[in-house]
């Protein structure tokens, strides 16, 4: 990402904050993390890390646009997908969170890692997001490829092949 992404990056995320200018500051000297308050921007989808990480790689197909900014949380093992707000919408599935009006959201900056949270995908300041349709789809796949591997992964054991 060049200077002028980062830039644009860090002022469309602090914008969600009620003090942008509180937000940067906290990002640079305080924590590193600043709380935003989800549906005015952004929405955000989370779901479990192995399915969130499977499901971006599926995102990132050449026939579909480049991914929305997608943040990890290390800690809580989860993945974070960034889309348009829509107070309507219901994301229903095991394990998925969706943050709307009036949820926040822990952030770091878009330059650096704090805590336990990580951008995959930094916003680039351009207000791009995921797409609702496309991230459902993914997931499903995603879902889909995880209950087949699953019996298959306990069947063969965790630490390996069937001794000889």
């Amino acid at each position: 990402m060049s200077n002028a992404m980062w830039t644009r990056g860090v002022e469309w995320l602090a914008a969600a904050a009620s003090d942008p200018r509180a937000c940067k500051r906290g990002w640079d000297q305080g924590e590193g993390v600043a709380l935003l308050e989800a549906g005015r921007y952004w929405d955000l989808v989370s779901v479990p890390d192995r399915l969130g990480l499977l499901t971006l790689d599926l995102l990132w197909r050449p026939s579909l646009p480049v991914p929305g900014p997608t943040l990890v949380d290390t800690a809580a093992h989860r993945v974070g997908f960034f889309l348009p707000p829509d107070p309507d919408s219901r994301w229903i599935g095991a394990g998925l969170r969706h943050a709307s009006s009036g949820a926040w959201v822990a952030v770091p900056p878009p330059y650096r890692p704090s805590r336990f949270l990580e951008w995959v995908i930094p916003p680039d300041g351009s207000g791009a997001l995921h797409a609702p349709v496309t991230l459902e789809l993914a997931l499903r796949q995603a879902n889909g490829t995880l209950a087949v591997l699953e019996p298959m992964s306990r069947s063969e054991g965790l630490t390996g092949p069937p001794p000889p």
